[in-house]
């Protein structure tokens, strides 16, 4: 059996149930999972796979709940830079209704690795346009062979534009088919077991996007088969003036009729919500995928995490979309969201006094990209270095430019400071970033791939 031994970390942020932070300690690990986490001198000295993390800053591996990887063809899109989700989505539809098995390939294979380069090393991706090709098959090759824990969503439109829906309708699916395909994807790909590298979760796009019955049947399946569900919801105001429109009822109601407010159900962005609604999250133990840099490209609005943590709702981070993101960068997203969740603060309390447990702090951030995204995710094997769990880390290089005058409190800098690139990305006991560089793939190849693709879409 494999072992892995990471030794000498200046600091090792373990976000166990004590949230210990270790000097001088490492971590022991056997067929990709842990034993062993303490100082040096308690650990094994040697073993098959030895790296040094002298000088670097060890965290539990990012867990992020929410992207969609093809869209990372569609970055910087001409006539999609200036828009909110509406037209934005409208300006995109067709171009990733052109997305093939190679422009999915690559484009999965890109998104992941410049996640794994910000310290992720858990994703979960929901695409809903399988047109041409693309297929949940040829993400979850791109995922195994890149070395990411991977969350795939068999994710479905079915509302066109004919029948009151958002999308084109050269753009959605027969819903019976849509349905067929859950099976066979949960049948095919989804691994329910300790440690597991691939899961399925059915996630229709969105309310304005598919039907009642698709809904209901999606969330039928998923329950037969024990997989977890997801979608959009509370994006934007113009979601719950349409929603009002066609039901007479808030998205969070109306999801409610459907059968969707469950402990196995998360929400995405989830940020026009009020308190009743957020109680509700809470009661039905619901989790919600907070996306902060999309949020603000989008002019969406700001999520109301703070009063989410206070009531006890699940919550992850979410990259989102390359189109809506425009990167794939999991370090920078929590960044963004301790700054996000401060101006939301500002704007609430209107100059009074702040008080301390008001603020958003660095840890608690780093909570939410952790074991709040493996909670979200219904993993309890991944989120934080201790024994039991999945051997998902990163490093980072304290002794980088951007550090520099901020080492006496190396993890808050891990937040307040400049986003710098993982030193090490370790998934499954296995490198798949060492020494700032993927090492499980050749990406150059891939990039090439990827622009090719890219250009294509444009130009069709």
């Amino acid at each position: 059996m494999p072992t892995l031994l990471a030794k000498n970390a200046d600091v090792l942020v373990t976000m166990d149930g004590q949230r210990r932070e270790l000097k001088g300690a490492g971590i022991y690990a056997e067929n990709g999972m842990i034993k062993q986490v303490g100082p040096m001198s308690e650990l094994p000295a040697k073993a098959d796979t030895v790296i040094d993390l002298s000088g670097q800053i060890v965290l539990p591996g990012f867990v992020n709940t929410h992207h969609h990887l093809n869209q990372t063809l569609t970055r910087n899109f001409p006539g999609a830079q200036n828009n909110n989700l509406f037209p934005w989505l409208k300006a995109l539809y067709r171009a990733w209704a052109r997305i093939d098995a190679e422009a999915s390939r690559a484009s999965t294979l890109v998104g992941l690795a410049e996640l794994a380069l910000s310290g992720c090393t858990t994703v979960f991706d929901h695409t809903y346009l399988f047109k041409n090709g693309n297929s949940v098959d040829c993400q979850v090759e791109a995922a195994r062979d890149l070395g990411i824990r991977f969350h795939a969503s068999r994710g479905s439109m079915s509302l066109g534009e004919s029948r009151g829906g958002l999308p084109p309708d050269e753009c959605v699916e027969d819903e019976d088919f849509i349905l067929k395909d859950c099976e066979r994807v949960i049948g095919k790909h989804h691994d329910a077991s300790v440690g597991s590298m691939t899961q399925i979760v059915l996630a229709p796009c969105s309310p304005f996007t598919v039907t009642e019955g698709l809904l209901k049947e999606s969330a039928a399946i998923a329950r037969r088969h024990k997989v977890r569900l997801h979608t959009h919801l509370c994006e934007t105001i113009d979601e719950e003036r349409d929603t009002l429109r066609r039901f007479g009822m808030r998205p969070v109601d109306w999801m409610e009729t459907l059968g969707w407010l469950e402990s196995d159900v998360w929400f995405a962005h989830a940020i026009h919500v009020n308190d009743t609604e957020i109680a509700k999250f809470a009661a039905a133990g619901c989790g919600v995928a907070h996306c902060p840099c999309s949020n603000m490209r989008l002019a969406s609005g700001i999520a109301p995490i703070r009063r989410y943590m206070l009531a006890g709702v699940k919550v992850g981070l979410g990259v989102d979309g390359s189109a809506s993101n425009d990167s794939s960068n999991m370090l920078a997203e929590v960044r963004q969201a301790m700054l996000l969740a401060r101006l939301e603060l500002g704007l609430r309390t209107a100059g009074r006094p702040i008080a301390e447990s008001e603020w958003m702090a660095a840890r608690q951030v780093l909570e939410l990209a952790t074991v709040g995204g493996a909670e979200v995710l219904g993993r309890s094997d991944i989120g934080s270095l201790e024994p039991g769990k999945c051997a998902d880390f990163f490093s980072l290089d304290l002794g980088t430019l951007g550090y520099a005058g901020a080492l006496h409190d190396p993890v808050a800098a891990v937040v307040f400071c400049a986003p710098q690139a993982a030193r090490h990305t370790v998934i499954n006991g296995k490198a798949v970033v060492k020494d700032g560089a993927i090492v499980t793939m050749d990406m150059q190849p891939v990039i090439a791939t990827h622009n090719k693709c890219a250009a294509r879409l444009l130009e069709g």
